[in-house]
């Protein structure tokens, strides 16, 4: 067990909550772009680091992340543009997209145990 492994289950994860809301655009883990893999596993170690971090923590340091590879606020997602519509604070989110912070703080949490020390 590693970081990349919790970052592939927190996709999944993610991925089927798409899913069930009607959002089918979310690739699997193999299928994934570099970046998107990348974001998941900083998102695991900004995670492991802060293991007290807030749903809304978690969601600001994915925007800082972002901000820093050059995506900027857009009403649609844009891998070329580098332009995602979820580039707003927190409480500006609807509330089915701040689950997804719920659920990745929920993956990694259960499964920091399984980490080597």
């Amino acid at each position: 067990m590693n970081v990349k492994d919790i970052a592939r289950v927190a996709h999944e994860v993610n991925r089927a909550y798409c899913e069930a809301t009607g959002d089918d655009s979310q690739t699997s883990w193999d299928e994934a772009p570099d970046w998107q893999k990348k974001s998941a596993i900083n998102g695991v170690r900004f995670h492991l680091v802060n293991p007290d971090v807030t749903p809304e923590q978690i969601h600001e340091n994915w925007r800082e992340v972002k901000r820093q590879d050059g995506w900027i606020y857009g009403p649609e997602k844009d891998e070329e543009k580098k332009t995602h519509p979820y580039m707003v604070a927190y409480s500006q989110l609807p509330q089915e997209q701040r689950v997804k912070d719920y659920l990745f703080s929920a993956v990694v949490k259960s499964m920091a145990p399984l980490l080597p020390e």
